[in-house]
C-alpha cells in the first residue's frame, strides 16, 4: 500500500500527522534533500513539500517529474503562499493535456 508524506519545517507540517500522513521536519537543505530522496525511493505515492524547500530543491525535484511515482506536490508553509504550488499544478496540467486549459486560473 502506498503512503503519503509531508516534508517541510516542523511548524508547517506538524498538523498533517493528524490526517495520518508521515511527517518529516527538515531544518536545513541537506536534510530536506536527503529526506526527499529516501521518501521517493520508498512506498510513498504522494510527497507534499513546502514551497520554501521546493524552491531550494528545485533541481532535485525535477529529477522525479518524469516518473510515475511519487507525485511531488508543493504546499504553502507557515511563512505564506508564494504561488509556486499553483504554478506547478498549472504546468503539470498543461504538460499532461497538451494545452493550456487553465488559462483563466493564472
Amino acid at each position: 500500500m502506498y503512503k503519503i508524506a509531508v516534508i517541510g519545517d516542523r511548524e508547517s507540517v506538524f498538523g498533517f500527522a493528524a490526517l495520518g500522513f508521515a511527517v518529516f521536519g527538515a531544518e536545513d537543505p541537506a536534510e530536506a534533500a536527503k529526506l526527499l530522496d529516501q521518501l521517493a525511493s520508498g512506498p510513498y505515492a504522494v510527497i507534499y513539500i513546502t514551497e520554501k524547500w521546493a524552491q531550494i530543491l528545485e533541481d532535485r525535484i525535477n529529477r522525479y517529474r518524469d516518473r510515475k511515482l511519487p507525485a511531488i506536490i508543493l504546499i504553502p508553509g507557515v511563512s505564506g503562499n508564494t504561488g509556486r504550488g499553483g504554478r506547478a499544478v498549472h504546468e503539470s496540467v498543461e504538460k499532461a493535456v497538451g494545452s493550456d486549459i487553465l488559462q483563466n486560473q493564472k
